[in-house]
């Protein structure tokens, strides 16, 4: 049989899709689910934490300690098993933990599982935007990441309704099985990923050059001895040999030894760690777990009422969240950050002053205020949906050098979910203490994002992976919005330019020759050639 099932080129891509898609949902789903289940009366009082409000919300932040700690074992993980059979533990390790949820009847046990579900996507979501983005098509590379992201929304609007339908039910069913119904999409991730391809820049940094030909060939759907398909080999094979030549170790790296010259790997780290870092103090996770409960204590809501809003605004979430997916190679990856950051600071910025007034005793129009703070909360889940959901995960996987790309995604992710934890943990006490002023901390928050993205942040959108490698060699200044080529929302004709030349000179080139030539061995012999002939001239 045809490997792949005889699939190649676009639908190839759309079946990894599918895999990585399906990751995306269910932690979208997990993040949203429990926001409905930590009011529900029986889930309450069959754990007996009713009114405990510092313990709720270690237990539903205590999830994203476990992302954490999976999303560091990723850095190592990947690398050592490959992005398929990574993604593979991550969801077994994820099961295990689901099962662990659904049938708890004590603390301790929720708390478990919620850990270990938690190692299990930390390990998913920092490996799934890596495998998507080597095994893409530079046209396609953010669009693909991005519709990820937008069903992690679809997952995260499903768990919402599903607990808005189920709250109706009394006893154990209404939280027991929208926990329950996360299995679906481990099941779907059981049955996709064994027989997709591996990415073929993790074959050629591991020494399989010969693996990665047909892989390259079929996700191109071309023949394995067109010279497109050889130039993308030996440009894969150059920026695996120069960053080995190049590269810090994370025993340099802790000790602060980064080097003037090479590939700007501690910059390129932070970057990418950076995106994740912003996204969560953009405050979305202040209303992702907790939004019925904002509701319910900041704006005076009932509980259905604020369940139902709830569930309407994913809907708007997934809705306007479309609009990235033409969009971020349109607009590029920085003005749709800054944009959004804009969007996002205006929308807090008003949801602080209503709610100051609809807290202010004896005000007059309380009920007004309230009703315009919501609406508010809905604009800017329309913001944060076009540009801060998907970006974020794109852009560690894009800016990383190749040897750092599986470090990078998971130091990002790593960084998304402490600081996820940190906001999930403080939401709670933070309302009940500060009421109103709480919500300043988001407004100037996504204030500082547009200044940092503008001076430091290089555009990602319409480049090659292998073009970040050339940026970052030719470009040693930390304020890149100097630099015209590195901000620009198209590629720079010096990249295409040189992209062309190669196809045209190893187009008539012997193929089997170049396929030979195209391997980080025989380029490392090529280059040590003269040094070779100077020894034996001594």
């Amino acid at each position: 049989m045809a490997p792949y099932f005889g699939l190649k080129g676009g639908w190839l891509t759309f079946w990894v899709s599918v895999a990585c898609a399906t990751d995306m949902t269910l932690f979208g789903y997990d993040q949203g689910v429990f926001g409905g289940v930590i009011i529900t009366n029986d889930f309450l009082d069959t754990l007996g934490i009713r009114g405990k409000t510092t313990l709720i919300s270690t237990i539903t932040a205590i999830y994203d300690i476990g992302c954490f700690f999976g999303a560091i074992t990723a850095m190592w993980l990947g690398e050592k098993l490959g992005r398929k059979r990574t993604i593979l533990v991550g969801t077994t390790i994820m099961t295990v933990g689901a099962i662990l949820q659904i049938s708890a009847y004590s603390v301790p046990q929720i708390i478990v599982g919620r850990v270990v579900a938690g190692i299990g996507n930390g390990i998913n979501t920092a490996t799934a935007p890596v495998w998507q983005t080597e095994t893409s098509q530079v046209k396609w590379r953010g669009k693909l990441v991005v519709i990820e992201m937008i069903l992690n929304i679809a997952g995260f609007s499903l768990s919402n309704w599903m607990t808005y339908g189920f709250s109706f039910l009394d006893g154990p069913i209404a939280w027991r099985f929208p926990l329950a119904f996360q299995l679906v999409f481990m099941i779907i991730l059981f049955s996709t990923v064994p027989w997709l391809p591996e990415s073929p820049r993790w074959l050629i940094a591991h020494g399989q050059e010969d693996e990665a030909f047909p892989i390259i060939a079929d996700l191109e759907n071309r023949d394995v001895d067109d010279s497109f398909v050889i130039t993308q080999h030996k440009e894969i094979c150059y920026a695996v040999q120069y960053e080995r030549e190049h590269s810090i170790s994370w025993a340099d790296l802790l000790r602060g030894r980064t080097g003037e010259q090479g590939t700007c790997t501690i910059r390129r780290l932070f970057l990418g760690a950076g995106t994740q870092a912003m996204q969560q103090l953009a405050g979305i996770n202040v209303t992702s777990y907790y939004l019925p409960t904002v509701l319910i204590q900041s704006v005076g809501l009932g509980e259905k009422m604020a369940r139902l809003l709830a569930a309407c605004n994913s809907v708007s979430y997934l809705l306007f969240s479309l609009i990235g997916i033409p969009n971020v190679e349109k607009w590029g990856r920085r003005k749709l950050m800054m944009t959004c950051a804009t969007g996002q600071c205006f929308c807090y910025l008003l949801i602080t002053i209503l709610i100051r007034y609809n807290e202010k005793a004896g005000y007059a129009h309380q009920y007004e205020v309230a009703s315009a703070s919501v609406a508010f909360f809905f604009l800017y889940y329309v913001f944060f949906g076009i540009g801060w959901q998907g970006v974020p995960w794109l852009y560690p996987c894009e800016i990383n050098s190749l040897g750092m790309r599986t470090k990078g995604a998971g130091l990002g992710t790593a960084s998304n979910w402490i600081f996820n934890f940190m906001v999930v943990e403080i939401t709670p006490p933070g309302i009940e203490s500060l009421g109103w002023q709480f919500y300043i901390i988001w407004t100037v928050f996504n204030a500082s994002f547009v200044p940092i993205v503008y001076l430091f942040y290089p555009e990602t959108a319409d480049r090659t992976l292998e073009d970040m490698d050339r940026l970052f060699r030719e470009n040693h200044d930390v304020f890149i919005f100097k630099d015209k080529d590195a901000i620009a929302a198209k590629r720079p004709a010096a990249y295409a330019e040189y992209e062309q030349q190669e196809v045209r000179r190893n187009s008539s080139v012997s193929p089997a020759a170049l396929r030979n030539m195209s391997r980080v061995g025989a380029m490392m012999a090529k280059e040590m050639a003269p040094v070779d002939e100077k020894l034996e001239n001594v």
